[in-house]
């Protein structure tokens, strides 16, 4: 159970970067967390800023040449050869002018929270959760595994870690690095046939448990996954501290993702996972729809740091909201409720027989 205040690691580097006006992630998401937080008065004495992780502490997971590429890219001195070999300059994962310094930050944020948390409590670290990076290449708009670094970090001071990944894409990096660790859980619930398309159902290794759900996942579902897959085994494995990545692309207003939550589901998964240990640390990842987003972060952001979230939120707020934009593509306009509130409608809806299915097939793996 946490009893320490909660702390917010954040950065400036994401209020101005991008990975260009053609990629997803163009769009303001943790800039956008900081700044509803703050007009809402949620971040005094809360705020850490994020440091920067050093090359050597990349290391742990990541292969010296690959580090020396970021660093060459962002230099604009990488060569096509190197390019190719480490999947930098795709579609997916382009040169932008911080390659390397926004990932690293996202790096030494998730570092930090691991020395935070040494003696208990809770850290929301927002531009943390890139969960497909690999060891020498790019993968999936990740550049570095945060995660990944976060849970080596953890495992060092010889504490016992849980996963839980919420994303709608499975977390094949954090699977990679940590598959038949015994001192490891990891948990991912993501959207079937979809990218990278991993993590078919089933235990993997002994202590990966994947969950591949149907198109329109719902409230009521995700409420039946909780209790009976993700709570359940957490309890059995009894953690020291829990990772938690809330990726919001599971959100219905999602552009990448079929899935069909509320922001709802997410405050309920962390209010119930963060009864069962002592330490948290809540990561971002992936989310493209810039208010959902944002809304959602913050959100879980209330409801780590035990604040109450207003039914409509006062004008400061509504114009961190109102400045937002999809940075072209021609998309719509956000529904209204997305510029005046935080917390969305609820979205019940039905449970179908093969998502039943799986969760008693993994009940009985």
């Amino acid at each position: 159970m946490l009893e320490t205040a909660a702390i917010f690691i954040g950065s400036e580097i994401y209020r101005g970067s991008s990975y260009g006006g053609a990629h997803p992630l163009r769009v303001p998401r943790v800039s956008t967390v900081m700044d509803l937080a703050r007009s809402l008065g949620w971040l005094a004495g809360r705020y850490r800023t994020s440091p920067r992780a050093k090359p050597a502490a990349l290391l742990a997971f990541h292969t010296a040449e690959y580090i020396a590429a970021l660093q060459a890219a962002e230099a604009g001195m990488i060569g096509a050869e190197a390019m190719a070999r480490h999947q930098i300059g795709t579609l997916s994962n382009p040169v932008f002018p911080q390659i390397y310094s926004r990932p690293a930050t996202g790096a030494g944020g998730v570092l930090l929270a691991a020395e935070l948390l040494s003696e208990g409590g809770a850290v929301h670290v927002p531009g943390g959760g890139t969960h497909h990076g690999l060891p020498d290449r790019a993968n999936g708009f990740c550049y570095l595994n945060d995660p990944v670094l976060a849970i080596m970090a953890l495992r060092r001071m010889g504490l016992r870690v849980a996963y839980v990944d919420l994303d709608a894409h499975h977390c094949d990096g954090v699977e990679f690095a940590f598959a038949g660790v015994p001192e490891v859980l990891l948990i991912s619930v993501h959207e079937q046939a979809r990218w990278p398309f991993t993590g078919a159902l089933g235990v993997v290794a002994g202590n990966c448990v994947n969950l591949p759900v149907p198109p329109q996942y719902n409230d009521s579902a995700a409420r039946l996954v909780l209790h009976e897959m993700i709570l359940p085994r957490l309890h059995a494995f009894a953690p020291q501290v829990i990772v938690v990545q809330a990726g919001a692309d599971a959100l219905l207003e999602d552009p990448l993702s079929r899935l069909a939550l509320s922001n709802n589901a997410y405050v309920e998964a962390l209010r119930e996972i963060k009864r069962l240990a002592s330490r948290l640390m809540l990561l971002g990842g992936g989310g493209y729809n810039p208010w959902s987003v944002g809304r959602c972060w913050t959100l879980l952001w209330a409801e780590l740091s035990g604040q109450d979230v207003p039914d409509v939120l006062p004008d400061a707020a509504q114009a961190v909201l109102r400045q937002l934009s999809w940075g072209g593509g021609g998309r719509p306009l956000p529904e209204p409720a997305l510029l005046t509130t935080l917390r969305d409608a609820p979205r019940e809806g039905p449970i179908c027989d093969e998502l039943r299915a799986r969760v008693a097939a993994l009940a009985r793996a």
